[in-house]
């Protein structure tokens, strides 16, 4: 069983830290400029409710020779270095050279209740054929979603697999199973503080406290894992096991009255 959970909790670690980092703002060869319903997102916190449709307004300018040819454009979310939501829209144009060219796009998010809620690091990308990115505008999205969406059942998850860890770990302190040596100590302890960190991480972002940003989940993250491996090192020592009979005394035949009369 504790096997099973440390797997589940190594799963959400290895997303956060072997997780591809989000490309920069000025990535690609076009700049853009973009707003959702008027309102600039670069920078910002921008809020959507899946039950309205949006508008968004992308402004594409070529600071190069040559024009460059657009085919799509995406929003999409993205925590723990996973991605929980991705609108593709097919909008073939092109940008001249040293020139700008402005789109609007209405987007239907309805589905977007069911993937994902609270603060997530987002992003409007302009895709060519090859869907390489030709530039790219990041924001955080305050998105208006349902709890049992698909990002809101994984810190669920989490959460479940983080108490599991914790209750094994602390049942094999009391009853005296842990490893005699302090470094295996510390281990059987590490992947409850893993999930403690990854919990705090979702949660923040759930309650719309603080958005999962990598500068600020791995910190975190590998807090939390730190000191409970702390604590895993600094517990007392296990009591060795009694050695059978080491208490016991010696119990001599007495002999019988009959045997002094003889």
């Amino acid at each position: 069983m504790g096997r099973v959970i440390a797997a589940g909790v190594a799963l959400g670690l290895c997303a956060v830290l072997l997780g591809a980092p989000p490309a920069s703002a000025d990535s690609g060869s076009l700049r853009l400029q973009v707003s959702i319903d008027q309102r600039p997102i670069e920078d910002a916190t921008i809020p959507i409710d899946p039950a309205n449709q949006i508008e968004l307004q992308v402004v594409a300018t070529n600071p190069g020779t040559a024009p460059v040819k657009v085919r799509s454009v995406r929003l999409s979310g993205v925590a723990l270095a996973l991605t929980f939501f991705a609108y593709d829209t097919t909008a073939p144009f092109e940008v001249p050279a040293r020139g700008s060219v402005s789109r609007t796009f209405v987007l239907d998010l309805a589905d977007l209740s069911g993937q994902a809620t609270g603060l997530l690091p987002s992003s409007v990308e302009l895709l060519d054929a090859g869907r390489a990115t030709l530039g790219e505008v990041t924001t955080v999205a305050d998105v208006r979603g349902s709890f049992w969406s698909v990002y809101g059942v994984f810190g669920l998850a989490m959460l479940v697999l983080t108490i599991l860890a914790w209750v094994s770990a602390l049942l094999a302190l009391a009853r005296h199973r842990l490893a005699p040596n302090r470094w295996r100590r510390g281990l059987r302890f590490l992947p409850a503080g893993f999930g403690t960190g990854l919990v705090a991480v979702i949660s923040l972002s759930v309650l719309r406290l603080v958005p999962p940003e990598p500068a600020i989940e791995i910190p975190v993250v590998l807090g939390a894992a730190a000191i409970a491996f702390l604590l895993g090192y600094l517990t007392p020592h296990p009591a060795p096991p009694a050695v059978a009979g080491s208490d016991a005394t010696v119990q001599l035949p007495v002999p019988s009255t009959q045997e002094f009369t003889r």
